[in-house]
């Protein structure tokens, strides 16, 4: 979700997942029947407290959901990325246990500890050039 030049990530706090205590794009499985967008728009809500709606499609990242890339049982992810804005600035409360802090950064300002480890930072660079690219000079 960018806003005012900034994009929110949240830290991961389940230790039973992948990628503990590093910071990620609010999201997570899609309900049976549910389209990806909707589930970006309703994980956002229950990771980060925050109401969005979908802005664009970014793309699909596909992943080893694994701490270990080269783990031989490790399972595939293949996460769909949409741009949000907020619909509101009031924030909810986040998730505890899926999340330990929710916080908006500046594109120079990223962490370095990111997840999906060997995706998030190409995502995160598609994001910043969808969000500075003049509208009129976007390919259609």
């Amino acid at each position: 979700m960018i806003h005012d030049g900034r994009v929110a990530l949240v830290r991961r706090a389940h230790r039973a997942s992948p990628w503990y205590g590093t910071w990620c794009a609010p999201g997570g499985f899609c309900e049976v029947g549910e389209h990806p967008a909707d589930t970006a728009v309703r994980e956002v809500r229950e990771e980060a407290g925050l109401e969005v709606e979908v802005a664009g499609y970014l793309g699909t990242w596909v992943d080893v959901y694994a701490d270990d890339p080269d783990e031989s049982d490790a399972e595939v992810i293949n996460v769909a990325y949409y741009t949000a804005a907020l619909t509101n600035d009031a924030a909810g409360a986040p998730d505890p246990v899926e999340v330990s802090e929710v916080r908006w950064f500046a594109w120079d300002e990223l962490p370095s500890e990111l997840s999906p480890p060997r995706t998030l930072a190409a995502v995160l660079a598609a994001a910043r050039a969808a969000a500075t690219t003049p509208e009129r000079s976007r390919p259609r």
